[in-house]
């Protein structure tokens, strides 16, 4: 009961309680105080709305597809949209408006009678900008009077979004001077069992029997008549996984701008790291994703924004979405405290390859090294393919 209430509430709009607000305080003053005139405006005002009361009648029964093609594109690029109404019932619709609400603006159309099974189709260009998030939806029909005292509004398709993603710079290989093998990057950690062979050693109580090299042993055994086993020395290897962190606080960025580059950076790494094999993990602020699949890094950079976590804090985060990182980038503004680069690196251990990157437009591109950890300050972005080669290898 109480629903029904509230659904037959929503269909007065705004002014239609302001002409019944305007009409039953007119009468009311008119009764008071014997105004035959405010007596006339109430009465009009009620009329007004009873004259408005048939435009609700009937029900609107369509089908509403909304078409995005394509749904990810390149900032400065168009997305072709389109929307296609079906009537599904028996009889012929009553001529109605769709209304498609694109990021802050609303296309309206007005849709004609259609007979039963008839379509109405309507085209329209989303054209981007900048890179972020373009909230397509939900469209929705509305049935009512010409004054908008009455309106049934149904919804039909849910919110659709474009994802708008920043230009990219091309790069060259990250693995470049990285050794690859079989499951991922060779580290300089020593492990008794893994894929990389690395030596052979002595053999010494408590090592696993099936890794003695027994033709090696033979050979020592034979060359020097001396009882000596030796066993296989291997390099720990983890899987080719980059990981991109990205400071979001906004005392970071002089310019919000040079936030937007260092998305473009983001982005430009993420997807040379997936062409590379890799699995990619990316961490700004709230907004943060892990995988193989290279369209998850590129979504969230679109929807990573400013805010107040802060470096070392998605440093942390990063470094428990993906412990199996093996090359990890940190990205701050010129604001940005070195300190916070270093803590965010220390999240992740010793063996991860980890680099810096300092936006900095107002500075010059170059690499510097402190505490470690080398750190690109980038002056543009089309700077970071010359830094990263020099830097890598």
């Amino acid at each position: 009961m109480r629903q029904r209430l509230n659904e037959a509430l929503e269909v007065i709009k705004p002014i239609g309680w302001l002409v019944l607000g305007l009409g039953l305080g007119a009468l009311l003053v008119a009764v008071i105080a014997q105004w035959r005139e405010l007596a006339v405006l109430g009465t009009g005002c009620l009329l007004l709305m009873v004259l408005a009361l048939p435009f609700l009648l009937g029900r609107t029964s369509v089908s509403v597809d909304l078409r995005l093609q394509p749904e990810r594109v390149a900032a400065g690029e168009s997305v072709a949209a389109g929307v296609l109404v079906v009537n599904r019932a028996s009889s012929r619709l009553v001529p109605t408006t769709l209304e498609v609400p694109v990021g802050s603006a609303v296309h309206r159309y007005g849709i004609s009678s259609l007979a039963p099974g008839a379509t109405h189709e309507e085209s329209f260009t989303i054209r981007t900008e900048r890179r972020g998030v373009i909230a397509v939806g939900p469209a929705m029909t509305r049935r009512g009077d010409p004054v908008g005292i009455f309106s049934r509004d149904v919804v039909w398709t849910p919110v659709r979004e474009v994802l708008v993603r920043p230009h990219l710079v091309p790069l060259e290989s990250l693995g470049a001077g990285l050794l690859r093998d079989l499951e991922g990057v060779s580290t300089d950690a020593v492990s008794q069992s893994d894929l990389a062979f690395h030596a052979l050693r002595e053999y010494v109580p408590g090592d696993d029997l099936r890794h003695i090299h027994w033709r090696s042993s033979a050979k020592v055994m034979a060359s020097s008549g001396e009882s000596a086993l030796l066993v296989r020395q291997y390099l720990d290897t983890r899987r080719s996984h980059a990981t991109i962190v990205v400071d979001d606080r906004l005392g970071s960025w002089s310019d919000p701008e040079d936030f937007e580059t260092a998305m473009a950076v983001a982005a430009s790494i993420a997807v040379r790291a997936v062409l590379d094999e890799f699995d990619v993990s990316f961490v700004c602020g709230t907004h943060a994703s892990s995988g193989s699949d290279g369209h998850l890094a590129l979504d969230a950079v679109c929807r990573a924004d400013l805010g107040d976590r802060g470096l070392v804090e998605s440093g942390r985060q990063a470094s428990m979405l993906a412990p199996d990182t093996s090359l990890a980038f940190f990205i701050g503004g010129s604001e940005s405290p070195f300190t916070d680069l270093l803590r965010s690196s220390a999240a992740f251990p010793p063996e991860v390859r980890r680099y810096g990157i300092v936006v900095d437009p107002r500075g010059n591109s170059r690499v510097t090294e402190t505490g470690g950890l080398p750190v690109l300050h980038l002056a543009a972005k089309e700077d970071l393919g010359g830094l990263l080669r020099w830097s890598v290898r």
